[in-house]
């Protein structure tokens, strides 16, 4: 019998630990294994605002060498932000993505054009108009890291085409869709979106679990993100899962 794991894919310029990961990693009741796209931390390469399509290769390559090399099955995949939306790709082109049983989407951006109307958004426009381009100046993992953000970065992001989950999600794939009501960097609107359109697949399910007072990175509530993701895994496996709206307990609800 092939090993099952989870894979764990993040958020842009962060770590693999940088959120809840570890805390779920911990706890899953799977082997998983949490990575960094290019250009982020312990990743070899450049980072780009816009080069959502490295990140899909880099996601196939973390698959290609668990199975080649240990053998595993990739059972769930979670995904957070940008980490969400790379997934929503992979699942829904290819041969391996079509075929994982489950997705926990967190903080999942749909209307990639939003960005440009978020503070982010505002202060990339004034230093495109004086300076042609972003120097954006961050700490990850307690070490200074400098990116570039250029209006054409920007225009491939916001290009970037989700509509593809309407009508290319795979059918049987569960999904559990996290967004925190105070979330400032991608509306929580979207993850309305995202919940209309996985909810009519067969066999598969959608849950949509809005937090109240969580932020885009649920900041103080990376606990609560973790509790979540297990009573959901743990209904799953019950085979008691149903599509819907979860508020409060996890228990009775789907």
């Amino acid at each position: 019998m092939p090993n099952r794991a989870s894979i764990e894919a993040k958020n842009l310029i962060r770590h693999k630990d940088y959120l809840f990961q570890r805390r779920l990693a911990v706890k899953l009741p799977l082997d998983s294994f949490r990575f960094d796209f290019r250009g982020n931390h312990e990743t070899g390469g450049t980072w780009r605002q816009g080069a959502l399509a490295d990140d899909i290769l880099d996601l196939q390559a973390v698959v290609d060498y668990l199975k080649i090399t240990y053998g595993y099955v990739v059972e769930l995949l979670v995904g957070h932000s940008r980490g969400s939306i790379v997934a929503f790709r992979w699942l829904s082109t290819t041969e391996e993505g079509r075929k994982v049983p489950a997705f926990v989407n967190a903080s999942g951006r749909y209307r990639m054009g939003k960005i440009l109307e978020s503070p982010a958004g505002t202060v990339w426009k004034e230093h495109f108009e004086k300076h042609g381009s972003y120097t954006w100046n961050i700490t990850v993992a307690r070490k200074p890291v400098v990116a570039k953000i250029t209006p054409e970065d920007v225009q491939e992001f916001v290009s970037w085409d989700t509509s593809i989950v309407w009508d290319k999600f795979p059918q049987s794939t569960d999904v559990l869709t996290l967004h925190g009501l105070s979330d400032k960097t991608v509306p929580p609107y979207d993850a309305m979106i995202y919940a209309s359109a996985l909810n009519d697949r067969s066999p598969g399910t959608h849950t949509l679990h809005l937090m109240e007072d969580a932020d885009h990175n649920f900041t103080g509530r990376q606990d609560d993100v973790v509790d979540a993701i297990l009573q959901w895994w743990e209904v799953r496996t019950r085979n008691e899962i149903k599509t819907g709206i979860w508020v409060g307990g996890i228990k009775g609800k789907l």
